[in-house]
């Protein structure tokens, strides 16, 4: 079953479609790689219920490059699917191929991500968490923890990317209350714990012992640089505080470790709410622009309580 000319049938439409119809509908989903366990959890969540309900997922694997994402866009409208998943690994650059996927009737859900487009009818909804709150949290834990006197190195995300960007604004709009306190490095991890650990070398190669405390843009870059931290000699969540988001589970076991401070939640499970969305479109139901998964820190006097509770 196509909705070739969804719009149409969306005006027509008065009853919602039965669960056999919905059991015959084809959806892309185009992901930004596998750089952390939270991707790969967001990627399973998406997949697990695809298939509990019954769709056929086409999946599509960008390995961190906007242009492998362009083309399964591409390749998605070719092939008639009635919905597309797009998790974007950067803002900018969008407009012409969301175009194309209106044209074609396609709705497009974004998950954990945002963008910037000049039309925002170009998708259908945005399902992620406020970044700039997870970085206002970040911010506002280490400035309590610290008295509002750090010195602090930086861990950011890929460049482009709207987690980033907005990690990075949260946190500088709460540093920037307390003179004590001074981002002294920033440089982009990637993401991930190898660069991580390699970005965090170079920062105490270059201030050793006058890092306070460092803040990574998601845990796997936290968890690299507790590595380096540790092989400078220095003990990590004590010499030298480590603040993260996401809220993996390998980041409770640093908490419980004493390796780890803190963790803002950041929930990958998205994969009931991006076909939620999707269905409630093809019944002709309006889904909001935004539907924002609530985050909250997590510190390390809890984590032990806590770990066994963690999905991802």
């Amino acid at each position: 079953m196509k909705f070739r000319n969804l719009a149409t049938s969306l005006a027509l439409s008065a009853t919602l479609l039965s669960a056999q119809a919905f059991a015959e509908l084809t959806i892309g989903f185009s992901q930004i790689g596998a750089e952390s366990a939270w991707r790969s959890a967001e990627t399973e969540s998406i997949k697990s219920e695809a298939e509990k309900r019954g769709y056929t997922l086409k999946f599509s694997d960008a390995q961190q490059k906007q242009e492998n994402q362009i083309k399964a866009i591409r390749s998605f409208i070719a092939q008639g699917v009635d919905g597309i998943i797009l998790a974007p690994v950067v803002e900018t650059g969008w407009d012409r191929v969301l175009k194309e996927a209106k044209a074609a009737d396609i709705p497009v859900v974004l998950v954990d991500r945002g963008i910037k487009v000049k039309d925002n009818d170009l998708y259908l909804s945005k399902i992620a968490s406020d970044f700039v709150f997870e970085g206002k949290l970040a911010g506002a834990w280490l400035a309590q923890e610290t008295n509002g006197y750090a010195n602090i190195v930086e861990l950011q995300g890929g460049p482009g990317a709207a987690p980033a960007i907005d990690r990075k604004a949260g946190f500088g709009q709460m540093v920037e209350q307390f003179p004590g306190m001074e981002i002294t490095a920033s440089q982009t991890g990637e993401w991930t714990r190898t660069k991580g650990k390699e970005v965090m070398e170079a920062f105490l190669k270059a201030q050793g012992e006058e890092i306070d405390a460092v803040y990574a843009h998601n845990d796997d870059m936290a968890l690299g640089a507790i590595q380096a931290i540790k092989e400078f000699g220095l003990m990590p969540g004590k010499d030298i505080l480590v603040v993260s988001i996401d809220g993996v589970k390998a980041a409770f076991q640093a908490m419980v470790d004493g390796e780890l401070n803190a963790t803002v939640d950041c929930n990958p499970l998205l994969g009931p709410l991006a076909f939620d969305a999707l269905e409630m479109a093809f019944n002709g139901k309006d889904v909001d622009k935004w539907i924002v998964q609530k985050d909250k820190i997590n510190v390390q006097q809890d984590a032990a309580e806590m770990i066994d509770s963690r999905m991802f």
